[in-house]
């Protein structure tokens, strides 16, 4: 486009509506708002709590990533705009960006071009400061649990055994691996120690998927923070850090009302990591947005052998809720970066690489269609360099899976460039389905991990090391077996490798460590290296943000 703007400069040229208008569209009364500023809000959600879930779920996903982009933030952004303008009341739920990846590589997650939630650098920067909160209450945790070892050990808590660590939001390699408790008695017990990135820690995941306060103190008392010299769990309510955690996380747990660039109301609360965590907006915010709205449009991190998988497996096993229809964003330069084109090339029309890299969206498809049961659109998102080749291709081999695909234009057109997608959605949610689990919850924690790796990857077994089948053990003698299963590994392949591209066939997932989160209530199988703390780049976007003399933020992609 001759004219381009960013999309902080679209955004910052946006008419928003005074938050209490947007309140209004949602169905809210201005007596259950509590605002932060003019344009966000925190919602009191308690006079909703008998109100019936009437509203018809669409889960947003998407390929695996690639450096080339899928744009499933802004697909569901601009969806839910479309929705509106065909007249259909509807909300939209995300989950909010962490700081780390905000100053590191990746960017926000507001959406982008005309397709974007608002105001974009507040939602993008501290917001209304629930992170802050989850990080308070996470670090609180570690300061109870080392004084509780200073002052005695009455617990008798194995210091080579705590599994609980610091987090802070922002991506800093140096904090990994740390030693603390350095110094004289009084600086309290020498030991390796590390940092998460706060998104990483298991309060956010808890956070996000408690019901209510008294739910969320039930689910923090349950966190394991260490084992005892002779391998007991060590949990929050054992130290009696479960209340003065939850005082730090009462109105952080409010949903945070926003809106689109076009007005449509969006809650966007909480963003737990989509490999070790289940990478979805808060509970809260899914089930509040259900009972005002007729239709609601959430995300799931990462591409949908992640976070889909987590959001079925675990976020409507836990709550109950089914998505009547899922979105599957793909891009045409994705697939062709799936069939091999280096980045550089990818604007170039390449049928053969195109057609060698549909395995992977083709995958996707038939996991959702066939292992879930649920109706199932493709979102081709759009860009200038795709050609009607490319684009009949994709069409033509999503159709041999009985699949309808959808052009979305929403980054350059707003909701205007959603409405074919927003009638097939419509269509679909009228359609009958068939939704179920990939794997029973009474199965043991082998089978489980078994049945996630052949039915979603497409694996042909999993392997565990010692060190993990030690774990399986004990996690089951511990009583822990009937959680569901939380797959830590690459987002960028169906594999363990995240160099193997596509749809790969003839290889087998290795669980290297097994770890409960027993206050979110799964088990984390961790394949290859995830980590937990990322690092910033070499040229890190903060250095291109700035602030003008008048208040103004620059350069905030």
């Amino acid at each position: 486009m001759a004219d381009y703007k960013s999309d902080i400069e679209i955004a910052q040229e946006a008419k928003m509506l005074p938050i209490f208008e947007v309140a209004k569209r949602a169905g809210l009364d201005e007596g259950m708002l509590e605002p932060y500023g003019h344009t966000k809000a925190k919602v009191d959600i308690h006079s909703l709590a008998d109100k019936p879930l009437k509203g018809k779920l669409i889960l947003v996903t998407a390929i695996n990533p690639t450096p080339a982009g899928e744009g499933k933030t802004t697909t569901s952004v601009g969806l839910a705009d479309a929705m509106c303008k065909l007249g259909k009341q509807t909300l939209l739920c995300l989950r909010e960006p962490s700081l780390g990846p905000v100053f590191g590589i990746k960017g926000g997650a507001a959406g982008g071009g005309y397709a974007q939630v608002v105001p974009m650098e507040d939602i993008n920067l501290h917001f209304t400061g629930d992170f802050h909160a989850i990080g308070a209450a996470n670090n609180l945790c570690a300061a109870m649990l080392d004084n509780h070892i200073k002052q005695g050990n009455e617990l008798g808590i194995d210091p080579r055994r705590i599994v609980w660590k610091r987090c802070v939001d922002m991506n800093d390699r140096q904090l990994r691996n740390v030693v603390d408790g350095l110094g004289s008695v009084a600086d309290g017990m020498p030991r390796e120690d590390g940092f998460d990135i706060t998104v990483a820690s298991e309060v956010m995941a808890v956070f996000c998927l408690a019901t209510d306060l008294k739910d969320l103190k039930a689910r923090l008392a349950r966190m394991v923070v260490a084992y005892t010299y002779d391998r007991k769990p060590v949990t929050v309510a054992d130290i009696k850090a479960e209340g003065a955690m939850c005082a730090l996380l009462k109105d952080a747990i409010k949903p945070n009302l926003v809106q689109t660039l076009e007005n449509t109301p969006a809650f966007v609360h909480g963003g737990p990591f989509a490999n070790i965590a289940h990478g979805c907006n808060s509970v809260l915010a899914t089930t509040t947005a259900l009972r005002l709205a007729d239709y609601v449009v959430t995300e799931a991190g990462f591409g949908a052998d992640l976070g889909a998988e987590k959001f079925l497996d675990i976020k409507c096993r836990a709550t109950g809720l089914a998505p009547s229809v899922v979105v599957l964003v793909a891009t045409v330069r994705a697939l062709k970066y799936n069939g091999g084109v280096p980045k550089d090339r990818l604007t170039e029309e390449n049928l053969e690489a195109l057609e060698a890299g549909m395995p992977n969206l083709l995958q996707h498809v038939s996991n959702l269609k066939d292992v879930y049961g649920l109706p199932v659109v493709v979102a081709v998102n759009a860009f200038p360099t795709d050609t009607a080749a490319e684009l009949e291709l994709v069409e033509r081999k999503c159709g041999e899976l009985g699949v309808s695909v959808a052009l979305s234009e929403v980054w350059a057109k707003g909701g205007d460039g959603g409405l074919r997608l927003a009638e097939e959605v419509v269509r679909l949610c009228d359609e009958p389905s068939d939704f179920r689990f990939s794997y029973d919850l009474d199965a043991s924690i082998e089978d489980k991990i078994s049945a996630i790796a052949t039915r979603i990857y497409h694996a042909d077994g999993v392997d565990f090391t010692p060190a993990a089948m030690r774990q399986l053990r004990q996690l089951t003698d511990l009583g822990y077996g009937g959680l569901p299963i939380c797959v830590a590994k690459t987002q960028y392949s169906f594999t363990d490798d995240q160099t193997k591209l596509g749809a790969p066939r003839g290889f087998r997932i290795t669980v290297r460590n097994l770890r409960v989160s027993a206050g979110a209530g799964f088990i984390v199988a961790l394949t290859g290296d995830i980590m937990t703390m990322p690092g910033l780049p070499k040229v890190p976007a903060a250095e291109k943000i700035d602030v003008t003399e008048d208040g103004k933020i620059v350069g905030l992609f």
